[in-house]
């Protein structure tokens, strides 16, 4: 009875391992196919800590089995030459080539039959007849043949689990950087970041995390969208009649007022040059028509951004551009309620806004909505700057502070 040896060759010391896949343990019953075992093994390969080009080599040695089945008690054992298993890894050098026998090895999928001189070789008797055989024994892969089965599925679902967890990421960032936009507000930072990390390959509780963070983002904007912009076809049918090209807003109210000095007296035969000015969105005025030092008296929480406190409509306006970028406000709706309000009329409601800033759970939405308001007609500035002198003169009574002097209600805007 031929031993079948259970060490390496050389200085190379045995292993629990080796002596445990060299040990007879019954293989199935039923022949397997070994590039069957291949592809499962492909699969899996992440379980087992194998490359792409470990797997390249195992192929290279299964091409060497005569036959597409392994039957245990048939000769697995083979035993090429480095040089002919370069040739059939397309040229792989011999150091490449033993590093990645040695991750099979450490894997259990491959046995070291060593000769006595560490060669590769096999002797036949005199019929032709393998009597013994030296070099890489095959017999642990066909063992493993219902292992390498489960963790091929495994790891499939896994990936599918995976793959399904991206699709879910990729659809709510959308969403949550639409309904961001659709508010008019910066998306949150960390939602930029979401699209970076995408590129990279993450772990499936990683994915999760994101998911359910998504999923509180958008439903937190869905609500806010549904509270604040209504559901109504009028809003949508407005927008309609914003131009094209948006002029800023000091040179829209100069060059109509230009276009105002200029037009001539109208004619008996033709029309007046300026008749196209109809196609326009309609004129607002410079001012809101309350003074400036009323409203400042209103919104005193202003003058804690300014660095001197404004004289002019001008300097409410610039003033304005600045803090409502600190409001969240973004510049698209910023720009469509100086369009269609006028800039000054726009400082005063950010100014009014700004004071009640901690009741406001959504600016850019408030703001888009006061501008539709103005658009129907509806807005009134100096109802809010009424409200406003009304809880001043309230919280200095509960306080038990004299009122401030009646200050009469401001002219509507």
């Amino acid at each position: 009875m031929q031993h079948i040896a259970l060490t390496p060759f050389g200085r190379a010391q045995v292993t629990l391992s080796q002596i445990a896949a060299a040990s007879q343990v019954p293989a199935p019953a039923l022949p397997c196919d070994k590039w069957h075992l291949l592809d499962r093994l492909r699969a899996a390969r992440a379980r087992f800590g194998l490359t792409d080009r470990a797997l390249t080599v195992l192929q290279a040695l299964l091409s060497f089995l005569p036959g597409r089945e392994l039957r245990d008690g048939e000769p697995l054992v083979v035993f090429p030459s480095n040089a002919r298993l370069s040739e059939r890894t397309r040229g792989m050098p011999e150091s490449t080539l033993r590093r990645h026998l040695a991750a099979l090895l450490r894997a259990g999928l491959l046995l070291r039959r060593d000769s006595p001189n560490g060669k590769r070789y096999v002797r036949r008797d005199g019929e032709g007849q393998v009597v013994a055989a030296y070099g890489f024994d095959l017999r642990p892969l066909l063992l493993r043949a219902a292992d390498l089965e489960a963790l091929a599925r495994a790891a499939e679902a896994e990936d599918l689990a995976l793959s399904h967890l991206r699709t879910e990421v990729s659809v709510l960032l959308r969403d949550a950087l639409k309904l961001a936009a659709f508010l008019g507000k910066e998306p949150e930072p960390w939602l930029l970041a979401v699209r970076a990390r995408l590129r990279r390959r993450l772990e499936r509780v990683d994915l999760e995390d994101l998911v359910r963070d998504l999923v509180v983002q958008v439903e937190k904007d869905r609500r806010c969208a549904l509270s604040t912009e209504g559901m109504s076809g009028s809003d949508s049918q407005n927008e309609r009649h914003i131009e094209s090209h948006i002029q800023t807003p000091y040179e829209s109210s100069e060059a109509e007022a230009g276009c105002e000095d200029a037009r001539p007296k109208r004619s008996s035969g033709g029309p007046e040059p300026c008749q196209r000015t109809e196609t326009r969105a309609p004129k607002t005025p410079r001012t809101p028509g309350i003074p400036l030092e009323l409203l400042l008296t209103a919104c005193p929480e202003v003058l804690a951004y300014a660095a001197t406190p404004p004289r002019r409509w001008r300097d409410l306006v610039d003033l304005a551009e600045m803090l409502r970028g600190y409001m969240g406000i973004g510049t698209p709706v910023w720009t469509e309620a100086c369009h269609r309000m006028g800039p000054e009329l726009a400082a005063g409601v950010l100014a009014a806004m700004l004071q009640r800033f901690g009741e406001i759970r959504n600016p850019g939405g408030y703001l888009r909505q006061l501008t539709r308001q103005h658009g129907r007609g509806q807005l009134n500035l100096g109802g809010m700057i009424h409200a406003l002198l009304m809880r001043q003169d309230k919280r200095h009574v509960d306080q038990g502070q004299p009122a401030a002097p009646h200050r009469g209600r401001p002219d509507e805007a």
